[in-house]
């Protein structure tokens, strides 16, 4: 039977249940009855000569509201049931999918293998496997655990650059906002070396190294004691006076001592570190804000702000803060001259509202320094 013809059987079926259902409520017709009473085998199904004479014969006999009420529901039947199959397969597809791929731990412990072999061929590729595994901080706790830290430290002795520089980044990564690896980390030693790394001529393994050392102190008493104690402000000064070093060492750099700053403010920490009031600290920061660099430039303007609001700076305010003054108005000359030339950069006229903010800031604690409310000072510039 042909396809036109199965279709036509599919809708014939839905008409005359329909017909048959009105059937019962009518009158039956002897006028059609003979035409099913004609058992002339020639002809098809009792008496019409086909598929389309019995449709029309049922359609002419037939409710159009009902038809398509039958039609649709017969269709909804049928749709639900492919969807509900279709769903099945998908949900049996995802069960097997999930039993096969092998769990993050899995994953930790082929690295880590890796890693004890010590074949440089894999080992940047068990190294980058670790770097995106310990984002999750579960995974970051249980690296230590599974004797993975100290292999990955490990690597940060290697010969080859590139290894040292992900091993880095994988420390920085694991230790990230996470006091356990923090702690992991310094009882490992492994701060010195990170520190020595900062002042590779391979400028990636710097900037890696740095971002670990940043990574490991943050909001540790223990790692920025560890930090000051092994020459953490001469490192600061020495890279930060480089005119030449990369910027994104001088940003991270920046934020560091904004972070070491801002822990002092917020945890009211008893740990001191002097050079934080020291004047050649604050005047190589200062230095920092002729760049046109605008991130940096904000960076500059956050940690200024955080050391002001130290108590052990009170001094250095009473003394100018190191030509504050001066450096926040070329900044401010700066930024609005960036903000002409670019039709009010947005970035521009944000970083020059901090600008305003910090010397507020200023002018406030060296009005409370001094005890005199009523001194005259110089208004914020507008």
């Amino acid at each position: 039977m042909g396809g036109r013809s199965v279709v036509l059987l599919n809708i014939l079926l839905i008409v005359v249940a329909v017909s048959a259902g009105e059937a019962e409520e009518e009158p039956v017709n002897k006028s059609t009855l003979g035409l099913w009473e004609n058992n002339n085998e020639d002809e098809l199904d009792g008496g019409f000569p086909s598929l389309d004479g019995i449709l029309h014969w049922a359609i002419g006999h037939s409710d159009p509201a009902k038809l398509q009420q039958q039609a649709q529901q017969h269709l909804s039947t049928q749709d639900d049931h492919i969807l509900q199959k279709r769903q099945t397969e998908i949900k049996e597809v995802v069960e097997k999918l999930e039993e096969e791929m092998p769990s993050d731990s899995k994953l930790m412990q082929l690295a880590i293998h890796d890693l004890k072999n010590n074949n440089n061929n894999n080992l940047e590729d068990a190294l980058h496997q670790l770097l995106i595994l310990v984002e999750a901080i579960h995974n970051a706790n249980n690296l230590h655990n599974m004797g993975g830290l100290s292999l990955v430290i490990a690597q940060l002795n290697n010969s080859d650059h590139t290894i040292r520089t992900t091993s880095a980044w994988v420390v920085g990564k694991a230790a990230q906002n996470n006091p356990l690896v923090q702690n992991q980390v310094l009882q490992l030693g492994a701060l010195p070396k990170l520190m020595l790394m900062v002042k590779s001529s391979f400028i990636e393994e710097a900037i890696k190294a740095l971002y670990a050392v940043s990574a490991v102190v943050r909001n540790n008493d223990k790692g920025i004691e560890l930090f000051y104690s092994q020459g953490g402000d001469i490192m600061i000064q020495g890279i930060l006076s480089n005119t030449t070093a990369d910027v994104r060492l001088h940003r991270r750099l920046v934020s560091l001592i904004a972070d070491l700053a801002e822990y002092q403010l917020v945890y009211n920490s008893n740990l001191e570190l002097p050079f934080l009031n020291n004047c050649a600290l604050v005047k190589v920061l200062f230095d920092l804000t002729t760049s046109d660099d605008l991130d940096l430039q904000e960076k500059v303007l956050l940690a200024v702000k955080n050391l002001l609001m130290l108590e052990s700076t009170e001094l250095l305010v009473l003394d100018g803060f190191c030509g504050l003054k001066g450096a926040l108005e070329r900044m401010r000359l700066q930024l609005q001259q960036l903000i002409r030339e670019e039709n009010d950069n947005e970035y521009a006229i944000d970083v020059d509202g901090l600008c305003k903010e910090v010397n507020l800031i200023y002018l406030e604690k060296l009005t409370k320094t001094r005890g005199l409310n009523n001194i005259s000072v110089s208004q914020v510039p507008t």
